[in-house]
């Protein structure tokens, strides 16, 4: 019995043992079958720079300077931006079926509450732009909801969450610069 018992923690501690080096960072887990580390003695091979890692919520670099909201098309995300060029906020949204062309924009009208063209009550709507006949413009779904709108459809609602709204809506007054970025 005593061997059985024995032999099964072996077996354990092997496992546990594979699972570490499995899960350990290169620079321990390498064995001693790996090539010698560099001494005191030997030169040191060169190695590449790591290259920089793109900030993936810093404001883009082509969405001008002052203080503005950034809508990024592609990354889905808005910033909203202090006339330093700091990112006071900064987050997703769910856009709409028609897009405002790239550019400067202005913030043109507002509206507390109201029904989305998609019968959605909404809130804190901020239009910057038209495209034909439909006014596009950042909104909050009273309920909270987020889903993407029917694509078919021609509504320019850039739907965000609450919090995100309401602080689009203290932000972003009648007049207020609203960038888009590709």
């Amino acid at each position: 019995m005593v061997a059985g018992l024995t032999a099964a923690a072996v077996v354990v501690v092997a496992v546990l043992a594979y699972q570490a080096s499995a899960n350990a960072p290169d620079s321990v887990a390498s064995s001693s079958s790996a090539t010698p580390k560099a001494s005191a003695s030997a030169p040191a091979q060169p190695t590449a720079k790591p290259k920089p890692t793109k900030d993936a919520l810093a404001v883009p670099a082509d969405s001008g300077t002052g203080e503005r909201v950034v809508y990024a098309l592609q990354d889905r995300r808005v910033w909203l931006v202090d006339g330093n060029d700091k990112a006071l906020r900064t987050f997703t949204v769910m856009p709409s079926p028609v897009s405002p062309p790239p550019g400067v924009h202005q913030v043109t009208s507002r509206s507390g509450t109201v029904q989305g063209s998609d019968g959605v009550p909404i809130e804190h709507v901020v239009r910057f732009a038209n495209v034909g006949e439909v006014a596009v413009g950042f909104s909050a779904a009273q309920d909270g909801s987020m889903e993407a709108p029917d694509p078919e459809s021609k509504t320019g609602g850039v739907r965000m969450k609450r919090a995100d709204g309401n602080a689009m809506w203290t932000f972003a007054t009648v007049g207020a610069k609203v960038v888009v970025v590709p």
